[in-house]
């Protein structure tokens, strides 16, 4: 990856492989697996069992909770077992696995041609909530519950995540230029629930096309602003998008809407348009299959709970072995050893790549450049932070802020000594998480 360091990283490389193709739709072949674990929050509860006949569009596991989210069928077929199956996380997790039978009935869904005006609130987060909405970005949270802070008269900035900073990853670029319209009323659908705000849809400079198209259609739009960022990684990070577009500061003990902000991916807004307007829940999502180990890097239209293998497959393959594959992008995506996994709701895209820069270095003693210091957005000092998190020194890693890290990945590219940062102090931040839940 040859990226630049100007006071960031910023990220050209591989988005020219998929950016500029038409997105392909695929239609599972095999089995399709649905995790129940989907989202931030307790797993959503199976609603069906072994031997019931599905509808595409049919719920089949119901949020078990405020914080959990609904799931539905994305294609017909009989529920063939509930069990646990692997997933991107490397962990296996209670799933339904549904026989695909090749016919892909859908119920009937009921558009409506309301105005934005003519819906209430609890019209659009019901509907937001039944369609098993989260966040499509990456963390998953369930999108209904984002949308109902404990002081919604404070929110006055809603921010659209354009920016898409990791490298290869287009899904989102595409989404904007296929179909921007959904996008905007997405957004729009969003801003009636908080009267007075103002939209922003945040993109980086390297989408000139993207942002020409959301500006022509927005001209005459009072209330939403399309800001051109500089292409900066990780500028997409919740907490760089938001002082970025707003000149607000939060910090892990803080959440967006602490600063009047309510942020949502690209293919959030989208999947709440057709939720509201058609009816439709989410079953599907755009996914970047990409990486100069793939035959055709594409972007593809996906039935959740597609296997990641026939993905590869409708992309023409494997032109060689890959040395690494990567559920997600390059900088914070996580490498798996099977492509035997479902697509989920926060799949964003499956990076093949034929050298494994990681694997060929061999970590050496920190030579304390500052180098790791100089580029980390959280403003932290990584390399001491992972000193700590080696030694198992939990109350220090707390005390010199190591729960600011937001895992971009930063500090480990560029370290010289080819150090695991990143993943040293991921570990211990999940250890102080789990401490708390006792």
């Amino acid at each position: 990856m040859k990226l630049t360091f100007k006071g960031g990283i910023h990220p050209y490389e591989g988005k020219e492989l998929t950016m500029d193709k038409d997105v392909i739709e695929y239609l599972p072949k095999g089995d399709v697996v649905y995790p129940l674990s989907q989202h931030i929050g307790k797993p959503a509860k199976a609603i069906v069992k072994k031997g019931d006949h599905v509808l595409a569009g049919d719920l089949i596991a119901e949020a078990d909770g405020f914080v959990s989210a609904n799931i539905h069928a994305s294609v017909s077929g009989i529920v063939k077992v509930i069990e646990p199956r692997l997933t991107s996380s490397g962990s296996k997790v209670e799933s339904i696995v549904i026989e695909n039978d090749g016919l892909y009935e859908s119920k009937e869904f009921v558009p409506n041609d309301k105005k934005i005006s003519e819906y209430s609130k609890e019209e659009i987060i019901g509907a937001i909530k039944d369609a098993g909405i989260v966040g499509m970005g990456g963390a998953g949270f369930p999108t209904h519950v984002k949308l109902s802070p404990k002081e919604p008269d404070k929110i006055d900035r809603i921010i659209v995540n354009a920016s898409e900073c990791e490298p290869y990853l287009t899904s989102d670029y595409r989404r904007i230029m296929d179909e921007a319209d959904k996008v905007i009323d997405g957004l729009k659908i969003v801003l009636s629930l908080f009267p007075g705000s103002k939209g922003i849809i945040g993109i980086e400079d390297n989408k000139p096309k993207a942002i020409a198209l959301l500006k022509e259609k927005l001209a005459d739009d009072p209330d939403i602003t399309v800001n051109k960022l500089k292409t900066k990684y990780p500028e997409g990070a919740e907490r760089q998008l938001i002082y970025a577009n707003t000149g607000r500061y939060i910090n892990s003990k803080m959440l967006p809407a602490d600063a009047g902000c309510i942020v949502h991916n690209v293919d959030t807004v989208y999947a709440i348009s057709e939720a509201v307007r058609e009816g439709k829940p989410l079953m599907d999502r755009i996914v970047t299959v990409t990486g100069d180990a793939i035959e055709n890097p594409v972007n593809i239209k996906v039935k959740l709970g597609t296997s990641y293998k026939e993905l590869v497959e409708a992309a023409g393959g494997f032109k060689e072995d890959p040395a690494k594959i990567i559920a997600g992008g390059p900088m914070m995506g996580k490498a798996i050893y099977s492509l035997d996994m479902p697509a989920t709701k926060s799949t964003s895209a499956i990076l093949a790549m034929t050298k494994d820069e990681v694997a060929e270095y061999e970590s050496s003693a920190c030579i304390r450049c500052g180098r790791c210091v100089s580029v980390c957005p959280g403003r932290v000092m990584p390399n001491m932070l992972s000193d700590l998190a080696e030694a198992g020194a939990i109350d220090e890693f707390v005390a010199n802020n190591g729960m600011e890290c937001c895992e971009c990945g930063c500090c480990s590219y560029v370290c010289p000594a080819k150090r695991h940062l990143t993943q040293t102090i991921a570990g211990m931040r999940k250890l102080v998480l789990a401490n708390k839940k006792k």
